[in-house]
């Protein structure tokens, strides 16, 4: 019994420290958002929970919109916005309700129909509020988006321009400032977005504000005479790394306090992206499309009041608690396994358990906590909840089958014909696990490889996962000697996605890394069956 007892002590000793160490907050020098500091100005768009600018029958209601507008007046003198349909034409007037100035956005595409009305209903409110709308920002990423020649864009500014006495700019990311210099003249000052997590060369989150004062120089030079607003400025709070730019909680407030900190010192105008997450943008950008916000979407509640420490993991003791009891859990079927079996383990086997165990409680909250942040519709839940659950019972499983010298099973003991398949529940239950984790898995792989730019990296779940699985294929073989085709081939899937996924996200990207691992073990599992 010191055995199991001392590596039980090990692991819990393990991931409580790990955990406490996750858990340390953050004390920024400035919140991002402080109600006596107000930013200058804030991204808006009022939509929540399902309500999506991709619908034309969306419609906000002006209720929604004064609630929203009541908050923002609290933290902030201005709002942007980026269109003027879906019930977005109500905000210019509740925001002089509110005390708001407007910067308001005119959106431009390929619909021209569209394009006229956008263009009619901004010039209207520009007349009608002139005391709120201090700017018309004549299409947002237009032209990064190819929706619209610089030429035609030109044309549409100008004609703006003569419609209206509120002063006119476009908004791009910096660099199609610099490639399309010409509309220089068309404008009445340049707004530039600068993202350091979506360069071409991502921005790691410490270097950030530097990066923005370089590019806003940068500019400044190529306009001189210009004034330069930073149009849109921001981190994600979740979602997938770039390189070495993580989304994070902690991230997102620092880059917004340093950012708006060195506007103070270099007095230039700088607008935050964004003020709540827009949830619905999960549907074709992923977690980081929704992520943006300093307001959380649903419950629209500031992340980071002012004057409280700020942590990547808030609930980190109960997510501590949680490894804590699968640990012991893992711990626990081993014994009882072991004592029906005393001559079956050997010290490498309890090893294997610990090893198993202290992973689970390391990464059961984290899993639980990316599921959280990651899924959005019933589908994602299903699938995220799905690898959760099959991760969460994986250590256990293998625990007893390391304990009790079973090999892991092969798509055959559940698939195969009369012979192969097996009759026993436990092995039964085990090799559905298995096969949940092989399926879920290889769509990940795949989608990394092929539309990687919003897939979110599983490293937590299929760590958690792969473990057991690698540590039992190798102590426990099966002493066959015929390679099944299936197992091959899902091997080989696992290991070229790791090959390339780790060359195309860069050795910077950890998450990528440690995703590529977990891949490679699971391929090494596959290709330890023998039938």
């Amino acid at each position: 019994m010191r055995t199991p007892l001392v590596l039980l002590l090990i692991s819990l000793s393990v991931i409580a420290s790990v955990w406490i160490w996750l858990g340390t907050p953050v004390h920024l020098v400035r919140a991002p958002i402080d109600p006596n500091d107000k930013l200058q100005c804030i991204s808006y768009a009022p939509f929540r929970s399902h309500q999506t600018s991709l619908l034309s029958t969306t419609q906000v209601t002006r209720e929604q919109i004064a609630e929203d507008l009541a908050q923002l007046a609290k933290v902030s003198d201005c709002i942007r916005t980026y269109a003027t349909d879906l019930g977005l034409d109500q905000i210019p007037g509740l925001a002089a309700e509110a005390g708001l100035k407007v910067i308001q956005g005119i959106f431009l595409d390929k619909d021209q129909a569209k394009n006229r009305l956008q263009i009619a209903t901004a010039i209207r409110l520009a007349r009608e509020y002139p005391n709120t709308i201090i700017a018309l920002v004549v299409g947002n990423e237009t032209l990064l988006r190819k929706d619209i020649t610089v030429t035609d864009l030109i044309a549409t500014l100008r004609a703006v321009k003569s419609q209206t006495s509120v002063p006119v700019t476009y908004a791009d990311v910096w660099e199609f400032w610099l490639s399309n210099s010409e509309l220089r003249d068309a404008v009445d000052f340049v707004t530039i977005h600068i993202l350091p997590y979506w360069e071409n060369e991502p921005v790691r989150a410490e270097l950030a504000a530097a990066h923005v004062g370089e590019i806003r120089r940068r500019v400044a030079a190529a306009f001189p005479g210009k004034e330069i607003l930073i149009g849109e400025i921001g981190w994600p709070s979740a979602g997938r790394m770039r390189e070495a730019a993580l989304p994070s909680h902690v991230n997102q407030a620092r880059v917004a306090s340093e950012i708006l900190d060195l506007a103070r010192r270099e007095q230039f105008r700088v607008n935050v992206f964004e003020a709540y997450d827009e949830s619905w943008k999960r549907e074709i950008e992923g977690t980081v499309g929704g992520s943006w916000g300093l307001f959380d979407s649903v419950q629209r509640t500031l992340k980071y009041p002012a004057g409280i420490p700020i942590s990547n993991f808030p609930w980190w003791r109960l997510q501590m608690g949680c490894g804590l009891a699968l640990a012991m859990l893992v711990f626990g079927a081993a014994w009882l396994t072991w004592r029906r079996r005393p001559d079956a383990a050997e010290l490498a086997a309890w090893m294997a358990v610990g090893l198993s165990a202290t992973t689970a409680g390391l990464l059961l909250g984290v899993t639980a906590q990316r599921l959280v942040e990651e899924s959005y519709g019933v589908g994602l839940w299903l699938l995220w909840g799905s690898l959760l659950a099959a991760a969460t019972a994986s250590p256990v499983f293998g625990a007893i089958a390391l304990m009790s010298g079973r090999p892991s099973p092969g798509f055959l003991e559940l698939l195969g014909p009369e012979g192969y398949r097996t009759d026993s529940p436990l092995t039964t239950v085990h090799g559905l696990v298995w096969i949940a984790i092989v399926v879920i898995g290889t769509a990940t792989a795949i989608g990394l490889v092929f539309d990687p730019r919003f897939i979110d990296f599983p490293f937590a779940p299929l760590t958690m996962a792969a473990v057991p699985f690698a540590a039992t294929a190798l102590l426990n073989p099966t002493g066959k000697t015929i390679r099944p085709l299936a197992e091959s081939i899902f091997a080989g899937v696992f290991s070229m996605a790791a090959i390339y996924v780790a060359i195309n996200e860069g050795p910077a990207n950890w998450q990528s890394l440690w995703t590529c691992a977990a891949y490679l073990l699971l391929a090494f599992t596959l290709w330890r069956v023998r039938v």
